[in-house]
This record gives C-alpha cells, sequence and structure tokens, in this order.
C-alpha cells in the first residue's frame, strides 16, 4: 500500500489520502463572494482524486483583504454562498477545508497580473494595518495597530471560523505565514513594537496564539485546525545578511505551544516578510523544515514546496518526514495529478463515477 493513499485521522476526522490541495489565490471574488470560477477551479481538483481542499486565503474582515477581489468571510452573504462549493466538493468524497487570513501589510494590493502594486483610494483602496508602521517594498505605509483594534482583530477570526463551520467546511487553517499580518507580528523584522505584543519571543507570539484560540473555540472539539507557517524568513539563517527574522527555532518553539493550544496540523512553507530575502530553492526545499517540526515539536505537519513527482512525495510521507504533501502550483498545472500519482504507485485511482466508465 502508498503511504500516499493512506488515510489519515485527526480528531475524528479521516481524510482519504495525503495529497491535499495547498490554497492559491484566484482573486476573483465580487464584495467577497465566491462565484462560478470558485466553484469550477475547485471543483476540477475534487474531481482530480485531492483528499483535502483547502480554499484560497479568505479574509476576516474587508481590510484584511490582499486586492479587492479577495474571498471573505465577514458577512453572512459570503458564508451562505460558499455552501455549494463545499457540497460540490464533499459529493466527491473530499474534505473540504478553507484558510483564514489577514494580509497586514501587504493589503490593498493588484492581483499579480496587474501592473501597477497598490490599489488607488478612487479605486477601492484602503489603508493597510501592521503592528508597525513599515512598509512592505513598494507598497502603502501600514497604519500600527492599537490592542483594542488587535483585539477586534482576533474576534474577526473567530467570527469567521463560525461561518466557515456553519458553510460545512470540516478543516479551518489559521494564515500566519508568508508575511501577513500574523507573521508580521511573530518577526523581528516587521513587529517593532514596545507594547505585550512585540519585543520577546512570548510576546511575539501572543497575537497569533490569541488568534488560534479565537479559532478553536469557535470551532467543533471534534473537528481539525490547521496553522500555516512560514518556517524561516530568510534573513537570520542567511550569513550574508545583517538583518534580523524569524527562523526555524522560531517556528520550533512555536510549534509546542501551537499544538497546545489545540492546533492539530503545522502546515510548513517558508518566506514572505522581505521582498529582497535570498531563499534557496530546489526541489522539495521546504520538506526539511516540515521534518524539523514534525521530530522536534510532535506535531503533525504538511509539506510544500517544489513538490511536482509522485515517488517524490511517496517519500517525503513513507519516511515520516510529513503526514501530508500539499500541492499548489503543480494542482493548476494538473488537476488530475492525484491519478497520475495513483497510476504511477500502482494505486487503484479513485475516479469520479462520471469518468469512471471511460478510464
Amino acid at each position: 500500500m502508498s503511504a500516499l493513499f493512506e488515510p489519515i485521522t485527526l480528531r475524528s476526522l479521516t481524510i482519504p489520502n495525503r495529497i491535499w490541495m495547498a490554497p492559491m489565490c484566484q482573486y476573483s471574488a465580487v464584495d467577497g463572494v465566491p462565484n462560478d470560477w470558485h466553484l469550477a477551479h475547485l471543483g476540477a481538483r475534487a474531481a482530480g482524486g485531492a483528499g483535502l481542499i483547502l480554499v484560497e486565503a479568505t479574509a476576516v474582515n474587508p481590510q484584511g483583504r490582499i486586492t479587492p477581489s479577495d474571498l471573505g468571510l465577514w458577512n453572512d452573504t459570503q458564508g451562505d454562498a460558499f455552501t455549494r462549493i463545499v457540497d460540490l466538493l464533499t459529493s466527491q468524497g473530499v474534505v473540504p477545508g478553507i484558510q483564514l487570513a489577514h494580509a497586514g501589510r501587504k493589503a490593498s494590493t493588484t492581483a499579480p497580473w496587474v501592473e501597477a502594486p497598490t490599489v488607488a483610494d478612487a479605486d477601492g483602496g484602503w489603508t493597510p494595518v501592521a503592528p508597525s508602521a513599515e512598509a512592505f517594498a513598494r507598497l502603502r505605509t501600514p497604519s500600527e495597530l492599537s490592542v483594542e483594534e488587535i483585539r477586534g482583530i482576533v474576534a474577526d477570526f473567530g467570527a469567521a471560523a463560525r461561518r466557515a463551520l456553519a458553510a460545512g467546511f470540516q478543516v479551518v487553517e489559521v494564515h500566519g505565514a508568508h508575511g501577513y499580518l500574523i507573521h508580521e507580528f511573530l518577526s523581528p523584522h516587521t513587529n517593532h513594537r514596545t507594547d505585550s505584543y512585540g519585543g520577546s519571543f512570548a510576546n511575539r507570539a501572543r497575537f497569533a496564539l490569541e488568534v488560534v484560540d479565537a479559532v478553536r473555540a469557535a470551532w467543533p472539539a471534534d473537528l481539525p485546525v490547521f496553522y500555516r507557517t512560514s518556517a524561516t524568513d530568510w534573513l537570520t539563517e542567511n550569513l550574508d545578511d545583517p538583518r534580523e527574522g524569524w527562523t526555524v527555532d522560531d517556528t520550533v518553539e512555536l510549534a509546542r505551544l501551537l499544538r497546545e493550544h489545540g492546533v492539530d496540523l503545522v502546515d510548513t512553507s517558508s518566506g514572505g516578510i522581505a521582498r529582497d530575502a535570498k531563499v534557496v530553492t530546489g526541489p522539495g526545499f521546504q520538506v526539511p523544515f516540515a521534518a524539523r517540526v514534525r521530530a522536534e515539536a510532535g506535531v503533525p505537519v504538511g509539506a510544500v514546496g517544489l513538490i511536482t513527482e509522485p515517488k517524490q512525495a511517496e517519500d517525503i510521507v513513507a519516511t515520516g518526514q510529513a503526514d501530508a504533501v500539499l500541492l499548489g502550483r503543480e494542482l493548476l498545472r494538473d488537476p488530475h495529478w492525484p491519478h497520475r500519482a495513483a497510476a504511477a504507485l500502482g494505486v487503484a485511482a479513485s475516479w469520479p463515477a462520471q469518468y469512471a466508465w471511460a478510464v
């Protein structure tokens, strides 16, 4: 039996295989509401055999969107619109999950295919917020959050989790990576506060843990909560870069705390805090980060990053480096990658009935 196609149980939820779809922004919503594009996009990967599909970064309030066209879960109209997507995913035996996010200082930007980096006020742009009033690259300078505003965002995460549950999602993931708001609080590169949310590791981790607590409180005890992390900022660990950043050691320490606060799996990525950080890439380049978190923090992990071949993915899971692989761009290129992997690994693929008679 292939390790990649073994089911995995987290709390009371069993996910049918270890090939999962990573959250990938589509920048195609109107007023935060999912539409036919999202239904077709996600439905194609459900038909393709993924065991779990995580819907793209979904903003917990309007200010938390990356672009004006991001998905949102700050009102019931948005929540209700997700139900037909959830119904389609579950009809194919796929576990539906959603990633809750706040873009922080990376907000009010344009889609990647638009040349201008930021959205003008006349076109619906807004002032981002962050732990400290420092801009990312050429983006807008954010306003520094007050403690009261921080508490409001924590509450927004909890409310979004409740809407996700009402829509039928079975996994919720907190986005704490890629230079967005939670990551900005964690990293000394972006957090220069002097209050209880800045300075020491414990203070910088406070916001992340408060968000996790709010989501966990809103989420059923028998369903899992995930957390996406950037394992390193690629700053401190680069001896040629004098800047301080978040490190793998920090991630291991945070992962231990996340486990204690009810997180069931750490989805382990990297980078995003500084545009000019020197990232060393290659096939599976982030897998060692996941393996270390799994070994040292004692929490299940997902591995990401240039995982493209079935044998590569099989070896990652079979050797205990990760409990699952999350595919991003590879699933954009090939929605039926899980079926191709099954064939390569000698496993009977589970095709939709509408296709099974013909393949």
